[in-house]
C-alpha cells in the first residue's frame, strides 16, 4: 500500500474516532463503564473525560509509535521489505480500537450487548492480521516474535515466524467461535493465542539449540 494512501486512511480513522466521541460526549453519563469481567459484568469505571477519550488518545499514541518504528529500527531496511503488510496491520489495529470505542459509547448510552460476542469477531480479525504480519516479518527489533534466539539467528527467525504466522491465523479463526458459543468465548479468545505464544518461545529456543548443535557437530567433523 502506498505510504500517502496509508497515511490518509490512518488519519481518517483517527478523525472518525475523535469525531464520534466528541459528538457523543454531551449525552454520556458522568461515570463511564470502562472495564468488563469475563462474565460480561461491568467492574470498572472512569471519569467522563478519561472514560471517553482514553481509546482515542491511545489510538493517536499508537499511531505515532507505528509511524516511528520503521524510522528508528536499526534494521529498518528489513522492515521496508514487508512495509505494505505492516501498514495494513496498522490500519486493522486502529479499526479494532475504533470498534471498541463504538462499543463503549453504545454501552454507556444504554445499549446492552454481549461483551464476549463483541470481542470475539474483533479479536479474531486482529489475531488473523497479526498472523499475516508475523508470517511476512523479516528480522527487526520491534515487530514480530522477538526472543533472544530469533534475534540471534536469521534461520531461527524465519522458521519461528513461518510457524507463528500459521498459529496466529488459526487463533483468529478459533476466536470467531466465541460468536457461536458466548458462554465459552473467553476461552476461544485467550487460550489459543496464549498457547501459541508460549509454544513459539519454546520452539525458537529448540531451533536455536538445534542450530548450535549442528554447527558444533560440523566443527568437530572438520
Amino acid at each position: 500500500m502506498h505510504l500517502t494512501r496509508t497515511t490518509a486512511i490512518i488519519a481518517g480513522i483517527l478523525a472518525l474516532t475523535f469525531a464520534i466521541t466528541i459528538i457523543a460526549y454531551p449525552y454520556m453519563p458522568d461515570r463511564i463503564a470502562s472495564h468488563w469481567g469475563t462474565s460480561g459484568e461491568v467492574n470498572g469505571y472512569l471519569s467522563k473525560f478519561w472514560g471517553l477519550f482514553l481509546v482515542p488518545l491511545l489510538s493517536a499514541g499508537m499511531t505515532l509509535l507505528f509511524l516511528l518504528i520503521p524510522r528508528i529500527d536499526p534494521l529498518r531496511a528489513n522492515i521496508r521489505e514487508f512495509r505494505a503488510v505492516y501498514d495494513g496491520f496498522v490500519i486493522v489495529f486502529l479499526l479494532f480500537l475504533l470498534y471498541m470505542q463504538v462499543f463503549i459509547l453504545l454501552w454507556n448510552a444504554g445499549v446492552r450487548v454481549s461483551i464476549a460476542q463483541t470481542l470475539s469477531p474483533a479479536l479474531g480479525v486482529l489475531y488473523y492480521a497479526c498472523g499475516i504480519l508475523i508470517g511476512k516479518a523479516k528480522m527487526n527489533w520491534f515487530i514480530g516474535i522477538r526472543t533472544p534466539w530469533t534475534l540471534s539467528s536469521e534461520t531461527v527467525w524465519a522458521k519461528t515466524h513461518a510457524l507463528g504466522g500459521r498459529l496466529f491465523r488459526l487463533a483468529g479463526i478459533v476466536a470467531l467461535l466465541g460468536i457461536l458459543f458466548p458462554a465459552f468465548s473467553i476461552f476461544f479468545i485467550l487460550v489459543p493465542v496464549l498457547v501459541a505464544s508460549v509454544y513459539l518461545v519454546v520452539f525458537s529456543y529448540r531451533e536455536y539449540r538445534r542450530e548450535e548443535m549442528s554447527r558444533s557437530g560440523s566443527g568437530t567433523g572438520n
